[in-house]
């Protein structure tokens, strides 16, 4: 018999040729072979009573027999192509999340670092830890978990760039991780979206590179919620309630009550998850450990720090912030009072379309099977925005920073869904939403460089003040006291004492009686009036500042005072 005699006899009768190589097992999956023995990528499962197991191509046999059964077993069930590789996926995620890390820094370093100082609230964490100065005093609503974050470079150096150089990157480096959490909840698009969506905000950009606690309760409200969604969705193992117990304490360390807003819901969501519950509420507990701790020492216990806290705040209770938010989105790092005109209320377009957003990226994110985590994140959204929209008297763009971020995902899903629509329908419509997110993104960029170029205006005018107190013979050690003491005593590396305020932490008789040890000043800016401890003290024009006007001190230098330094 020739070759191709065997060939074609071979096709036509393949049921009598080496029979248990094509013996088909009933529920096992089958491949299609190609007459060279090669795999194809279709297969199906071979029904209990089939006569069915050969998978030549072009058999007669085989296609009269498939017709036949067609009736009696299930429909074809085709196998998943093959991946070449089983990394790729993974390494162009990361790579996406590097990218978005590489660009967040690099905007920092481009606009909010050079020519960058310590604001007021920086120069109080920043002291607690070392720095150019003695500690500030340290009120009742603050934490100390930002000068724990800045304690490794200040025992350094007190250069204030290679502190943002530091921030930075670490800000840079625990975004990448909290998005790193959804890896296994969310596809790279939504992922990726969610991650340059967060780290475009003129907010995020901004405090990225500063000593303030607001971006990393941001960060960590993330991580936690997206650890928590993989314990509702079955999860099992340790790492789950390890990375979110630790998430909710880094929190509340930074922010004892974004902590608590945190939980709040978490422990609603987890409810069913006994490990998850105890997981959370141990990180609640240790972030909250310090601040407790401090408050027995220094302030009466909680009760009255909490009490004392609300009175520094304003009072919390029913206060309608949400149009003062939107005000401050123009460029105000804190409005208070914000009584106000609305000079720009372009630069809120994004923020009066993200409820739309957020609302379309659940119902996508349900259709799509991701529905627990969308609803998981939105409710973390709503309890961590409550306070600030509803129950406080003034506003801060940095203070929806957490709701921002855990929004991120139900956002990023309705933008790539829409996105996608789009572009298979070779429609404009997705040119058309791409043109739109470029031009918020450069309104976010101009609004950060406006609010950059006011900050460093602000630390270069502290700046000059400093130099000029020690010009007049105010030099370490020294006590400051008077308006913006506390953020000036910090360039000039004196102490600060207010005898009225929030910071209030001496009385008069103090400040009058450390005044015969150590150089004293009290610093009157504009047309204001000194006390009366000190209007018998020489008075000083210090310099002239766009912000407050002109600075005047009060001097009491001793005769025996030694300056540390020149």
């Amino acid at each position: 018999m020739t070759p191709a005699a065997r060939s074609s006899w071979w096709q036509a009768f393949p049921l009598f040729v080496k029979p248990q190589r094509y013996a088909a097992t009933p529920g096992r999956r089958v491949a299609h072979r190609h007459s060279d023995g090669a795999p194809r990528r279709r297969g199906r499962r071979v029904q209990a009573g089939c006569p069915l197991s050969c998978f030549t191509p072009n058999c007669p046999l085989a296609r009269a027999e498939e017709r036949s059964c067609s009736r009696t077993r299930r429909p074809v069930r085709h196998l998943p192509p093959r991946r070449s590789g089983r990394t790729a996926p993974r390494a162009g995620r990361c790579q996406w999340l590097a990218a978005i890390a590489v660009v967040f820094v690099a905007v920092q370093l481009a606009v909010v670092v050079p020519g960058s100082g310590p604001s007021w609230d920086e120069t109080v964490y920043l002291s607690q830890a070392g720095g150019s100065a003695p500690p500030a005093f340290f009120s009742a609503p603050r934490a100390r978990g930002t000068s724990y974050l800045v304690a490794p470079v200040t025992a350094l150096t007190a250069s204030v760039t290679f502190l943002r150089l530091y921030l930075a990157v670490l800000s840079a480096t625990a975004l990448v991780g909290a998005l790193w959490v959804w890896r296994t909840l969310l596809p790279t698009p939504v992922l990726v979206c969610a991650g340059a969506f967060f780290a475009g905000l003129w907010p995020t950009l901004f405090y990225g590179s500063m000593a303030m606690p607001n971006l990393w309760c941001a960060l960590g409200a993330l991580a936690a919620a997206g650890w928590v969604a993989r314990a509702v969705l079955g999860e099992t193992g340790r790492a789950a309630p390890i990375g979110a117990a630790a998430a909710v304490a880094a929190v509340t360390l930074m922010r004892p009550a974004d902590g608590m807003w945190l939980a709040l819901p978490l422990l609603l969501v987890a409810v069913r998850r006994p490990k998850m519950l105890v997981a959370l509420a141990a990180g609640l507990l240790a972030g909250c450990a310090p601040w407790i701790v401090e408050a027995f020492a220094y302030h009466g216990g909680p009760v009255a720090r909490l009490h004392r806290a609300s009175e520094i705040q304003g009072g919390l209770g029913w206060n309608i912030a949400v149009d003062d938010q939107a005000k401050a989105l123009e460029g105000r790092t804190l409005c208070r009072p914000c009584d106000i005109p609305w000079k720009r209320p372009g630069t809120t377009v994004w923020w009066a379309v993200l409820p739309f957003l957020t609302a379309g990226g659940v119902l996508v994110a349900r259709r799509a099977g991701r529905g627990t985590a969308a609803r998981v994140t939105t409710v973390t959204a709503g309890f961590l925005a409550v306070p600030y929209l509803f129950l406080i008297g003034y506003a801060a763009p940095r203070f929806l920073l957490p709701a921002y971020a855990v929004l991120a995902v139900p956002v990023a899903e309705c933008v790539v869904y829409l996105f996608t629509r789009a572009r298979r329908a070779g429609r404009p419509v997705g040119l058309a939403a791409l043109a739109l997110l470029v031009v918020g993104h450069l309104i976010q960029l101009q609004v950060l460089s406006r609010v950059s170029a006011s900050s460093h205006s602000t630390g270069a005018e502290y700046a000059a003040v400093a130099d000029a107190l020690h010009r007049v013979g105010v030099r370490p050690p020294c006590v400051l006291s008077g308006d913006q003491a506390v953020p000036i005593a910090y360039y000039a590396g004196c102490s600060s004492r207010q005898t009225t305020g929030h910071d209030a932490s001496a009385t008069p008789a103090e400040v009058r009686a450390g005044a015969r040890r150590v150089a004293t000043a009290v610093l009157v800016a504009g047309e204001g009036q000194p006390p009366p401890y000190a209007r018998a003290w020489p008075r000083v024009v210090l310099a002239d500042t766009r912000g407050a006007g002109t600075y005047t001190g009060y001097l009491a230098v001793p005769a025996t005072a030694e300056p540390s330094r020149p």
